[in-house]
């Protein structure tokens, strides 16, 4: 099922050109290897690179690839499965020129974004789903053809370990931009957010989820270079044992960042309420105050648990009350009473509708007598979910769009809420974030770097189901923690709800569709991990350094065509001339 290794033509006579058959080249210094040089050329002419797979073969792989990445994240969550998946598509790209490339990136992207991005399919129809995959597909179909034009750089592709580190930089760079656009971006199915139980997770307090994206392609860019090693038959100790050996440290290596869970400004008692609604689905909130009426049953079982006064602060999820209890007055007094019967303030969800227009998806902090004190409104609405853009033009492929009658505006401040605890004598700043925000690491690095000592994610995942879409933010949420140093409660209306160590250690959690209630003391924290402050740089230097290998490839490609059609002009001599 491979191409078969290059072999040198007899004297005087020409080497076929055959698509799958490099030319040959001399051994290298580099590496050793005969098919070196001729991958360089391969690469360059678009033909199959040595060891390369038959065309079939090729997208069986990148098939198996994409399913496989997708089942090492929640539900699944067999975690190894990722390096697998970049390996087999890192694998799949040795073949041919970039359209082919592209086309071999596509049936990757597709194979994991579709069952991974299976929730928007429940949530909406086939239509915005499709739309949605495909789009994501895409990124990863630039990348196939990225890497084919990057590979062309002659110093890249004569070193196998250079291979794999290029891979692994071109792959979290276009992952990075696709968190960036369209439409303010879509950071979901990140490599990063399949590590939350692995040792690998931990790298999110030095570098957040792109350190760990990186090494997780980094492994599996070395696996594969391990198993092609393997399939020449040459370098086997060297070039297939060492570089398992460095994958397995670096997945390992983490195990020793030094993760602090220690409260370092006292603790925080809170409870955290899941309502439930009647039904799963779009009718979730389809009786008025149903969803405000559980809450509000939630928030008195509470007192099960702990003595009236002993919480600072109750926690609701996104939406927890279906009604805008500034605007509506049997709303207000109904969470006035439920404040005062546990002696704490809530944290209400809830939306509000301006006069000018829109609605804005806020997070209100209603203290006990004196009604909201604080509120923090999302900055980051879910574009087709909340808003919806190019509405007349999508309106022609699917009447989904309609559902959304009046789109979010996105709110302008950072995510803090303060709190003023009587039990600790100050007040203390909540880092708040809403929904899909909690995929968005600059939103949450903002509310931290503002003075947020703990974060509380609220969210509403009625309308998904009991498919894997609340898992999947819960393990967004963990990695959160870590990167950020901050204990961290996830409220959702129907589940997962947890609550998680600043370590991402996850001490509780719901079921889905249940109605149930979270009591923990968080330690509160106020130093800096080096992911948040380093901000943004990460993901820029990442960029970047893709940018630079492609540009690297392309002027080599360019250099190389010129010198060939230099080689193929014939010399007009003194004859000719005559």
């Amino acid at each position: 099922m491979h191409a078969p290794e290059p072999t040198a033509a007899p004297a005087g006579r020409s080497h076929p050109a055959g698509p799958d058959t490099p030319a040959p080249a001399p051994e290298t210094p580099a590496t050793g290897h005969a098919e070196t040089g001729g991958d360089v050329r391969a690469a360059a002419d678009g033909r199959a690179l040595a060891g390369a797979p038959s065309r079939p073969v090729t997208l069986l792989l990148a098939l198996a690839g994409g399913l496989v990445t997708d089942a090492a994240f929640p539900d699944r969550g067999w975690w190894p499965l990722a390096f697998v998946g970049v390996a087999a598509l890192f694998w799949a790209l040795r073949r041919d020129g970039a359209r082919w490339g592209f086309l071999v990136g596509l049936v990757w992207g597709l194979a994991f974004f579709l069952p991974h991005l299976w929730w928007a399919n429940y949530a909406t129809e086939t239509v915005p789903w499709l739309a949605l995959s495909v789009m994501e597909a895409c990124f990863v179909a630039v990348l196939g053809a990225a890497w084919v034009w990057a590979r062309r750089w002659p110093w890249l592709a004569r070193r196998p370990w250079a291979q794999a580190v290029g891979f692994a930089l071109l792959f979290v760079g276009v992952e990075q931009a696709r968190t960036e656009v369209p439409f303010g971006g879509f950071p979901w199915g990140r490599l990063a957010f399949s590590q939350a139980d692995s040792p690998l997770g931990r790298a999110a307090w030095l570098g957040g989820e792109v350190l760990v994206s990186l090494l997780v392609a980094l492994a599996g860019s070395l696996l594969a270079v391990a198993v092609l090693a393997l399939v020449r038959r040459r370098d086997v100790v060297t070039g297939a044992a060492v570089p398992v050996a460095v994958a397995g440290a670096l997945v390992a290596a983490p195990l020793l960042v030094p993760l602090d869970t220690r409260a370092e400004a006292g603790t925080l008692a809170v409870g955290a309420v899941q309502g439930n609604v009647g039904e799963p689905g779009l009718g979730s909130f389809a009786n008025r105050a149903e969803v405000l009426d559980n809450h509000l049953q939630g928030t008195l079982a509470l007192l099960d648990q702990v003595g009236p006064g002993d919480l600072d602060v109750v926690l609701w999820p996104e939406n927890g009350s279906d009604l805008d209890p500034q605007t509506t007055p049997d709303v207000a007094r109904a969470i006035d009473d439920a404040a005062r019967a546990v002696g704490a303030p809530i944290l209400v969800g809830a939306q509000e509708y301006p006069d000018t227009g829109g609605r804005y998806n806020v997070s209100l902090l209603w203290e006990p007598g004196a009604g909201v004190v604080d509120r923090y409104a999302k900055q980051h609405p879910a574009p087709f979910g909340e808003y919806i853009p190019l509405r007349s033009l999508l309106r022609i492929f699917s009447d989904q769009v309609d559902r959304v009658t009046i789109d979010m505006i996105p709110g302008t401040g950072t995510g803090v809420v303060d709190l003023a605890s009587e039990r600790l004598g100050r007040t203390v700043p909540l880092g708040v974030v809403i929904c899909f925000e909690v995929a968005y690491d600059g939103l949450v690095n903002e509310a931290v770097d503002a003075g947020a000592e703990v974060l509380v994610v609220q969210t509403n995942n009625a309308s998904f189901g009991y498919t894997a879409e609340s898992t999947q933010q819960l393990a967004m949420s963990r990695l959160r923690a870590v990167s950020t140093g901050r204990a961290t409660v996830q409220v959702s209306t129907v589940g997962v709800s947890g609550v998680i160590a600043p370590d991402g250690e996850l001490l509780q959690s719901t079921e889905l569709f249940t109605a149930d209630q979270l009591v923990a003391d968080l330690p509160l924290r106020t130093s800096l991990t080096p992911a948040v402050r380093a901000g943004d740089w990460p993901g820029r230097v990442v960029e970047l350094l893709a940018l630079g290998l492609l540009a690297a490839g392309v002027v080599s490609a360019v250099r190389e065509r010129r010198a060939a059609r230099a080689t193929a002009t014939p010399v007009a001599t003194g004859d000719d001339a005559r």
